[in-house]
């Protein structure tokens, strides 16, 4: 019997209790969209050119976030309810037979090991297919699974069809199903829209192979909780509640310190190396890569950034796509904005912004600098005030400064410029032309006194009084 699994996402609604102009598969959840979770789940279960993701409400958009995992989309231009999507894509599902895995793609929080233990126990079966169950204190809104005397599988009502003495059951169909394939696509044609909704009910299939003369098997679920789908933002703030707990025991069991974890936020996708320290209430978010025996300060914002090992991050810094180093400092209260690139054992230091920037080995800034659309080379010092003007108001401009530079406190580099190796550069000079390696250059206006000054203004001012 052929056991191949193809895995059916069905992600083609709005989700209108989100009360969003989003698709609902669109939102977040421990930093992942909710397609993004229920796809890389269908991949542990089934290779990518078995998994296929139906798409309508905004289609571009959802196929745009999950196809770089290789996985296949079917489009169901119309919804038409959980039935009409998988007769849109009969004509690819069909020839691949085997077993036939369907689940909703706003249910994040599905354990792998749930769908392989329902896979497991449908391929054990003579039944032409599994639905999942589960008993909720409050199946609202839940098809129920009607059952015989004898405990087996009738069929599933659904909320809007339901009588009251079936909407008392407390079993519901969560809406995670394996199919044989065979079965299923010889009767498929045979759901019919005569509900309240007027839509092809997925949940009719069990009633429609029973009346054909197949079982239909239910795995009841231990924890059902993990199963539900996502309905409202209420939903949502819990599913993402939950992935960012997973994620936090997951670092600490891989030898990752978290202090006062229940104030960390660490996205899904980020990897942390063993002897890591992370800091009260820090967030280390989208696919940021931290090395080993880094500190990552309390109160960061670390995102899509890459720490090589022993880098230490002060409190309330922020780093956003850019590299740094091992052995590098930032912060505290940095902020590397863009695309930038600290060399090993680079200091940055208070106040101090990076944008397109690279600070070359074992160069400092430690105070209150811009640093802009600059190479700075290998120990350099950069003063407290000093900024690299990019900006001439229509176009942004390169500054180059070379190797064991010294630049003085608020200085002024007006780029385009180029400063060489061992150059000094005084403070407060405003520098706009290139300096020579190991020259001194002076930007500044020769200081003037002039004694008595200040008195004669201040009798000048009583007089008038």
């Amino acid at each position: 019997m052929d056991d191949r699994v193809t895995v059916v996402i069905l992600a083609a609604g709005l989700g209108t209790r989100m009360k969003s102009r989003r698709a609902k598969v669109l939102h977040e959840a421990g930093g992942k969209t909710l397609i993004e979770h229920t796809v890389d789940t269908a991949l542990s279960i089934a290779p990518a050119e078995r998994v296929f993701v139906v798409i309508g409400y905004q289609a571009g958009q959802v196929r745009r976030v999950v196809e770089g995992r290789g996985v296949r989309f079917i489009e169901q231009t119309e919804q038409r309810g959980t039935g009409h999507a998988l007769i849109a894509g009969r004509e690819q599902l069909e020839p691949l037979g085997g077993l036939v895995v369907v689940y909703y793609g706003d249910c994040p929080l599905i354990p792998p090991s749930v769908l392989k233990a329902l896979i497991e126990q449908q391929k054990h079966s003579n039944a032409a297919g599994t639905l999942v169950s589960a008993e909720l204190e409050d199946p609202t809104g839940y098809g129920r699974v009607i059952r015989d005397s004898a405990g087996r599988v009738l069929s599933v009502v659904e909320q809007k069809a339901g009588t009251p003495e079936q909407l008392a059951i407390r079993e519901a169909n969560v809406g995670i199903y394996c199919f044989r394939a065979g079965p299923l696509w010889k009767h498929i044609q045979e759901l019919r829209t005569d509900n309240p909704a007027n839509e092809y009910y997925l949940t009719d299939m069990v009633g429609i192979l029973k009346g054909a003369g197949y079982a239909i098997d239910a795995f009841r679920a231990d924890h059902p909780l993990e199963l539900l789908g996502i309905n409202n933002r209420v939903e949502l703030a819990a599913a993402d509640r939950t992935c960012r707990e997973r994620k936090i025991q997951q670092l600490m069991l891989a030898g990752v310190t978290v202090v006062k974890p229940e104030t960390v936020t660490v996205d899904g996708p980020v990897s942390i190396g063993i002897d890591t320290i992370i800091e009260p209430f820090a967030q280390v978010l989208g696919h940021t890569r931290i090395g080993e025996a880094c500190r990552i300060g309390a109160c960061s914002v670390v995102r899509d950034a890459e720490l090589g090992d022993g880098v230490q991050v002060g409190p309330f810094t922020m780093i956003n796509a850019s590299r740094v180093g091992a052995g590098a400092h930032v912060g505290p209260y940095a902020r590397l904005r863009l695309e930038n690139e600290v060399a090993p054992g680079a200091h940055i230091g208070n106040f101090v912004e990076l944008k397109k920037t690279r600070m070359g080995a074992g160069a400092k800034a430690m105070h209150l600098a811009y640093l802009g659309d600059s190479t700075i080379g290998e120990d350099v010092n950069v003063g407290a005030g000093t900024i690299t003007c990019n900006y001439d108001g229509r176009a942004k401009h390169q500054t180059k400064i070379g190797k064991g530079v010294f630049v003085g406190s608020n200085a002024t580099l007006v780029a385009p410029v180029e400063i060489g190796d061992g150059a000094y550069l005084a403070a407060g000079s405003v520098i706009t032309d290139p300096v020579p390696a190991d020259a001194l250059a002076l930007g500044r206006a020769r200081q003037v006194t002039k004694e008595g000054w200040a008195r004669k203004r201040r009798e000048t001012t009583r007089t008038k009084a």
